[in-house]
């Protein structure tokens, strides 16, 4: 440090007598001022094109579009939650379905003038039936009773399935009694 201190004090003491004591002529600080305003007019000024503009507005757009897309790809369908919460539901759904699904296209090959109706209204009741079925499927993912929930969604698969069976049967006996009316 004191060598530091040595080193200072020698310019200081090279510099002596080499210093500026006067004071500037009066108006220098107001010319000092108008040198300066007058640099600033002559340094050039950079116009920004619009191209920036619309490059920067499309870089904001494919980064908007880019975090949508993510935003979209993450999320989770209700199916995939609902599987989440109760990973057997996704055995039991695949069951009754499948069920449901050879039912309905039985159903819908005994369809014929006398039987149109019926079929119809059936269509339109599984319809609300599932409809029914997706709500218990939110009420499951917000966190309601789940083994209640589980229980209704089960219900809900039984009803389809009796209604179809019900449905068959009726068709079939509309069918006998045409054949009877033909016979006759």
């Amino acid at each position: 440090m004191d060598k530091k201190k040595d080193i200072i004090d020698e310019l200081f003491d090279h510099l002596n007598g080499s210093f500026d004591y006067e004071t500037p002529s009066e108006g220098h600080q107001q010319r000092f001022l108008d040198k300066l305003n007058g640099v600033k007019a002559i340094e050039p000024t950079i116009k920004k094109s619009n191209t920036y503009k619309y490059l920067a507005f499309a870089a904001c757009f494919v980064m908007l579009l880019s975090l949508g897309y993510t935003y979209i790809n993450t999320s989770t369908t209700i199916e995939q939650q609902v599987v989440e919460i109760s990973p057997e539901i996704s055995n039991t759904e695949f069951y009754f379905v499948n069920i449901i699904e050879q039912e309905v296209a039985k159903l819908k090959s005994e369809n014929s003038p006398a039987t149109k109706k019926i079929i119809a209204d059936t269509m339109l009741q599984l319809k609300k039936l599932e409809t029914n079925y997706k709500g218990l499927e939110n009420d499951l993912i917000n966190g309601g009773n789940s083994k209640l929930i589980l229980s209704a969604m089960i219900i809900n698969f039984q009803t389809r399935i009796d209604l179809l069976e019900d449905v068959l049967k009726q068709v079939e006996e509309i069918k006998n009694i045409d054949h009877e009316n033909t016979i006759i």
